[in-house]
């Protein structure tokens, strides 16, 4: 077994850079650092915290040009791409800076008590488990609120992207923040049950897959630990009668093919209604046509690769059992290496893999269904539990539905997206908890009732 990380360009498949595994003693050294530091952070006012913060903010700022060659490097998102999730990172930073002194502030509750309140105290270190489609802000939503509200964070990165994790311990520590306040770990998975049963994690959080997700919470709950997880999705992005194709085409592609399609949140089912569905195959077709792919450093470049060659492995085998179901290829379906050509099926059934399944990648499965209500119907017709998109210009129609979907997010007009003045998250195979906003801030606090009464 091997004793360390190779990270790779799966653009060209050359190898970047090789990193050696943290020894059990260098682990536990890392462990007893976090939680030294934590006693002296929780210390620390709630003002100072966000004004490091700012520091972040400019930190990343600075060094965006760097930041997104990294990303694109290690995991090939389109260069332009990788500097939009950098300037993202920075309104998040701005957001808890402006808003965490008021989330966290005491909430007074008037009972017969001459004072009580709820206080947000911190839990203390936090091990975060994360994936590497955007290895920078999805360490950043979890980690700005989590230190902010005064805990210490531990960070287990995808090991394809170990040199994001690095770079991102390294502007908490330029940005002033005490060492041992956010470590990054380069550690193999029993290294990280280990990390669970370990007194000083008190909760944690994972964003990846279901199996990944099913994993953590079954050995945290073994030690009683709190879990946040967000997985896998299979949102629907529906499309009715009266949807304004000309105003959203471009931000109906760019729902499925951002990223390549590696997106939890992406839309990876089109249920189209059949007034509207041959117009919607010929716009959509000729938006996708049109992308651009290449090398991710190349600006024009709007389609890099898949992470992995395997992850395209696996894309094809769902569109070749697909087909073997009478689904029909109508563009793509060509495979290099990593790179994964976007592909459009028609003729689905909801039996089919690119139907049931989450498709991680450049694939648009479009099902066209009788009226609304068939295709609200349909859209609820998945394990996960994500978010719902609904392109239509009757607001009155889509709000009627709102309740019909079980999902974390339902958008009307827009893809599903992550905003830091929202909250974040999924129900049933999409996981639980909340990450941003307010919601994100309380994930890992304790909320402590005070009571008192005077003599």
């Amino acid at each position: 077994m091997s004793n360390s990380i190779k990270t790779v360009n799966p653009f060209n498949n050359e190898q970047l850079k090789e990193y050696n595994f943290h020894t059990s003693e260098q682990l536990t050294q890392l462990v007893k650092g976090s939680e030294k530091a934590f006693h002296q952070w929780r210390q620390t006012s709630i003002k100072e915290r966000c004004r490091l913060l700012n520091n972040i903010a400019q930190i990343l700022e600075d060094d965006k040009e760097d930041l997104a060659k990294l990303i694109t490097l290690e995991m090939g998102k389109p260069l332009s791409q990788s500097l939009s999730e950098i300037e993202k990172c920075t309104t998040l930073c701005d957001f808890y800076a402006t808003n965490a002194e008021d989330f966290l502030a005491d909430e007074l509750i008037e009972t017969e008590a001459s004072e009580s309140f709820v206080s947000y105290d911190p839990l203390g270190t936090i091990l975060a488990v994360m994936p590497w489609n955007y290895p920078f802000w999805q360490v950043f939503r979890f980690a700005i609120p989590t230190l902010t509200a005064g805990n210490t964070a531990i960070l287990k990165h995808a090991s394809n992207v170990t040199g994001c994790a690095l770079a991102i311990e390294n502007i908490f520590e330029r940005a002033g923040y005490p060492q041992g306040c956010f470590s990054a770990i380069i550690a193999d998975h029993q290294a990280v049950e280990k990390l669970i049963a370990d007194d000083t994690i008190k909760a944690v959080t994972l964003t990846g897959s279901e199996k990944a997700g099913k994993a953590i919470a079954a050995t945290a709950g073994k030690h009683l630990k709190k879990t946040v997880l967000e997985l896998g999705g299979n949102n629907a992005c529906i499309i009715l009668d009266d949807a304004d194709l000309e105003k959203y085409m471009d931000t109906i592609v760019n729902a499925r093919m951002q990223n390549a399609g590696q997106s939890c949140i992406a839309a990876k089912r089109f249920i189209v209604t059949a007034s509207i569905y041959d117009e919607f195959l010929k716009q959509f077709k000729a938006k996708v046509s049109g992308l651009k792919s290449g090398d991710p450093l190349n600006n024009e470049t709007t389609i890099g690769t898949l992470a992995r060659t395997d992850l395209g492995d696996i894309l094809k085998k769902q569109i070749d059992n697909s087909v073997a179901m009478g689904a029909t290829v109508i563009s793509g379906n060509k495979q290099d290496q990593a790179y994964f050509e976007p592909t459009i099926l028609i003729n689905i059934t909801p039996d089919m893999p690119v139907f049931r399944e989450e498709t991680f990648g450049p694939v648009a499965p479009i099902m066209k269904v009788k009226n609304a209500e068939e295709a609200f119907k349909m859209a609820s017709d998945t394990r996960f539990g994500l978010g719902t998109m609904v392109f239509t210009q009757s607001i009155e129609t889509a709000q009627n539905h709102i309740d019909a979907i079980e999902d974390g997010a339902y958008f009307v007009n827009e893809l599903v997206k992550s905003d830091a003045r929202l909250p974040f998250g999924g129900t049933k195979a999409s996981g639980y908890g909340r990450e941003l906003s307010r919601e994100g801030i309380h994930e890992f606090v304790n909320r402590k009732t005070v009571y008192i009464n005077l003599l």
